[in-house]
C-alpha cells in the first residue's frame, strides 16, 4: 500500500467565521492516523504546515478578506503539494477551511503536468466554490479555489507567480451542490465542468453519475484529487461547519462514494476541509469524517466493531 502522509492546515482566514483553525487537531483527536493504521496503512504525520509571510497582494478587489494571509497559505501549500506529489506517498491535507485548496489543488495540477499525466478533481461540497473576486458577494476566499485552479480571470497574484498549469474543467466533477451564487452559476455552467446538484443525485443516483468520471480517470492514466467538505453531508449528522445547507448527502450516500473511490484504486491525494470543532456536538462530525476517510481507504462494514449495550 502507498504510505499515507498527513499534513495539518490550520487555516481559518478564508472562511466567514472562526474555528476551522482547530480542524487538524480535531482530526487527530478523533483518531484518523490510528484508524488508517488499523487498516494496514503506513501513516506519517508531518505536523502542521506554516504559511509563507506575505505582507501585501496587489488587487483591485479590496473586498477580498484576509488576502495576504490566504496568499501565504496558498503559496506554502502549493509548494508542499507539488513536493508530495513527486513522492511515492498519498497526502491527506487536514483542514482548515476550503481556501487551502488554492494551494493543494494547484500544486497537484502542476506536478501532474510535469509528469505528463492528466489531473482530475472530485469536489464533494454543497458549494461549487467557483466564484471569482468580481462575482463573490461575501469576499470570503474559501468560495473561490475551484475557479482559481481552473485559471479563470480576475484573480490577484495569490501564488506570487502565474499558475504553472490549469485544471481542465472537463477533468472536474462537483457533487452535492445545493448553494451556488447567481454569477457563480453562470461561470460554472460556461466552464464545461461536470456539476451535479442534489436533485440530480436524487433522480439518477450517485453511482450512475460518478462511475463515468472514474472510468475517464482510469482510461487516461489520470491522477485523482478528492476534496471533501464537511458541508457535503447533511448538517443534521455533520453540524460542525460554518456553512450548513440542508439537504446534503446522507450517511449511506457519503459512505457509498468513499467505498466506490476505494474500489477504483484511483485516489492520489485528499483534502478534508471546513471542520469547525467549535460548532460540533461532542466530536461527532470529526468522528464521521474519520469514518468516511477509513471507508475510502478500505474499511468495510464487516470490519466495524459493534457497540456493546
Amino acid at each position: 500500500m502507498t504510505p499515507i502522509h498527513l499534513l495539518g492546515v490550520p487555516i481559518e482566514e478564508g472562511a466567514g467565521r472562526r474555528g476551522c483553525i482547530m480542524g487538524p487537531a480535531a482530526f487527530r483527536t478523533a483518531g484518523l492516523a490510528e484508524e488508517l493504521g488499523a487498516l494496514g496503512h503506513s501513516v506519517v504525520d508531518l505536523g502542521d504546515a506554516r504559511p509563507d509571510s506575505v505582507e501585501t497582494v496587489e488587487t483591485e478587489h479590496t473586498h477580498l478578506k484576509f488576502l495576504p494571509e490566504v496568499a501565504g497559505w496558498a503559496r506554502s501549500l502549493h509548494r508542499h503539494a507539488f513536493d508530495l506529489a513527486g513522492q511515492d506517498v498519498l497526502p491527506i491535507y487536514l483542514g482548515g477551511d476550503h481556501a487551502l485548496s488554492l494551494g493543494t489543488v494547484t500544486g497537484h495540477v502542476a506536478a501532474a503536468a510535469q509528469m505528463g499525466r492528466p489531473q482530475f478533481v472530485l469536489w464533494l461540497d454543497a458549494h461549487s466554490d467557483f466564484n471569482v473576486p468580481a462575482s463573490s458577494p461575501s469576499g470570503n476566499i474559501h468560495g473561490m479555489p475551484v475557479a482559481f485552479a481552473c485559471g479563470l480571470d480576475g484573480f490577484p497574484d495569490i501564488l506570487g507567480k502565474p499558475l504553472p498549469a490549469r485544471l481542465d474543467p472537463d477533468n472536474l466533477c462537483l457533487m452535492g451542490l445545493r448553494s451556488v451564487d447567481g454569477m457563480e452559476r453562470d461561470l460554472l455552467q460556461a466552464s464545461g465542468a461536470h456539476a451535479y446538484d442534489m436533485r440530480t443525485i436524487d433522480e439518477h443516483g450517485l453511482a450512475k453519475l460518478l462511475l463515468p468520471f472514474l472510468d475517464r480517470v482510469a482510461q487516461t492514466n489520470g491522477l485523482l484529487h478528492v476534496s471533501l467538505d464537511v458541508d457535503f453531508i447533511e448538517p443534521a449528522i455533520a453540524p460542525a461547519v460554518g456553512t450548513t445547507v440542508p439537504g446534503g448527502a446522507t450517511f449511506r450516500e457519503a459512505h457509498h462514494i468513499m467505498e466506490m473511490l476505494h474500489d477504483s484504486g484511483l485516489v492520489s491525494s485528499l483534502d478534508l476541509v471546513e471542520l469547525n470543532p467549535f460548532l460540533d456536538d461532542r466530536g461527532r462530525t470529526a468522528r464521521l469524517m474519520v469514518d468516511l476517510t477509513a471507508s475510502l481507504f478500505g474499511r468495510r462494514v464487516l470490519d466495524r466493531r459493534t457497540q456493546s449495550y
